[in-house]
Parts: C-alpha cells; sequence; structure tokens
C-alpha cells in the first residue's frame, strides 16, 4: 500500500510523536479507502499526539476534531499550531466510556487508529457512537490483533513472557462478530492492513521507552502472530 505522505513526512516529529504502530501511515491506508472529501468534519477518536489527525488535514483538507483522554488538547494544540493547522484541528479532551461532548449527526465520519480495542471491545460502544454521525456517515476503526484465534487463551510459546490482558488483541473473526450485533450500522469493509509491518517497524525505531520494550518482543519472534485490522461501517 502506497503512503507517499507518509513517506516524506519529517521522520523525527513522527518517531517523537508515535505511541504505537506509526498511527500516521495506518491513517494514509485507512484513508485511501473511505469517501472523504474536503470539508467533511471527522472525529478522530483516541487520536494520541495527533499525527493521525494531522494527516487527515493536511491530505484531504477536511475539520478535525482530535479527542483523546491521555493526552493534553493544550499540548496537541501546540502541537497543531505548530503545523500551520490550528484552524483544521480542534484538540478535546474525551473520555469515550462517558458522555461523550458533541452534537448529534455532526461529524461525517468518526475515525479510531490504535485506540478502539482499549474502550469499543463491548456490545454498546458502536451504539453509543452511532448518534453522533450523520446519516450515511462511517465509522472506520482501526486495531491491532492476532492474526488467528487461540482458543481458551493458548497463546503461542513465544508470545506468553509478554502478553498482558491489557494489549486487548482479538482476531478479525473476533471483531467482525462483535460488529455484527449491532443493527445500526451496515458493515462494508473488514481486513487485515498490508501496512502492518512498516508500521510496526517505524514504532520499533522510537525514542519512547515503551518502543524499547516492544522491541524486544518482536525479536523474539511475537510479530508473526500480530496484525492489524481495519474494521467500517456505514450508518443505516
Amino acid at each position: 500500500m502506497k503512503t507517499p505522505l507518509t513517506d516524506t513526512y519529517d521522520k523525527n516529529f513522527l518517531l517523537e510523536t508515535m505511541m504505537g504502530p506509526n498511527a500516521m501511515r495506518i491513517t494514509e491506508e485507512l484513508a485511501s479507502s473511505l469517501p472523504i472529501a474536503p470539508g467533511m468534519r471527522i472525529l478522530d477518536l483516541g487520536c494520541g499526539m495527533g499525527i493521525s489527525s494531522i494527516l487527515l488535514a493536511e491530505k484531504y483538507d477536511v475539520t478535525v476534531f482530535a479527542a483523546d483522554l491521555w493526552i493534553s488538547p493544550t499540548d496537541n494544540a501546540k502541537r497543531f499550531a505548530e503545523r500551520g493547522l490550528d484552524a483544521k484541528i480542534f484538540p478535546f479532551l474525551v473520555d469515550a466510556t462517558k458522555e461523550i461532548p458533541f452534537a448529534h449527526d455532526y461529524f461525517d465520519m468518526i475515525i479510531s487508529v490504535d485506540s478502539y480495542q482499549y474502550f469499543g471491545t463491548n456490545e454498546s460502544m458502536l451504539a453509543n457512537l452511532l448518534p453522533f454521525v450523520k446519516k450515511n456517515g462511517y465509522i472506520a476503526v482501526v486495531v491491532p490483533g492476532f492474526n488467528k484465534d487461540f482458543p481458551d487463551g493458548k497463546l503461542p510459546k513465544e508470545v506468553q513472557p509478554f502478553w498482558t490482558p491489557e494489549w486487548y488483541f482479538y482476531s478479525l473473526s473476533w471483531w467482525k462478530s462483535l460488529w455484527e450485533k449491532e443493527p445500526g450500522i451496515e458493515i462494508t469493509e473488514f481486513r487485515e492492513m498490508t501496512s502492518c509491518k512498516q508500521a510496526w517497524d517505524d514504532w520499533l525505531q522510537s525514542p519512547n521507552p515503551y518502543a524499547k520494550e516492544d522491541l524486544v518482543m518482536m525479536e523474539a519472534g511475537v510479530g508473526k502472530y500480530f496484525n492489524i485490522i481495519q474494521m467500517v461501517g456505514r450508518k443505516r
């Protein structure tokens, strides 16, 4: 999958702002299959330090509401302003498991990259998000996961020393079964993304201490069980 903006972006900036597999690269692949048009309003839910929001604003000329629980909106606002995007990206502090502070039928699209697994593994989250999307609008989610199901929690021996329940890693079929329970959305795409290895390789170059820990894990061969899952649905 070609990701031309990511490939030519300021590499040091990306390495400093990644919080996991390169969210800009993943977002560029995700966005290439979505009906994004200039002027749309997009909620980037769980945006981290905002590189997914930056990709959307710079490449697609949309207005992005960059919402995150862990990263200060003040810090993100400064980051966006430094890149001349303060009129296109608006940062918010949002806990998706609580009241979401936006108007109903407001967004053309909700996007969530490498964060939905922390709050969306229940049957209620899609139903909670749908009111904020216009009719026929889209919810597009990307999560890291396993490339197969492991019955009864029997993980491969390479994975066992590193795994914790806080990974929230599941297979594509697990996520698809969950989303199929929501009648308010028409699933339009479920697939494994092609940028998985490259996005992980980018992350392992980051100075982030978590990346250093993940490097040990990947060197142990754990990565051969990983994938990145794209899930897209249209509001009925």
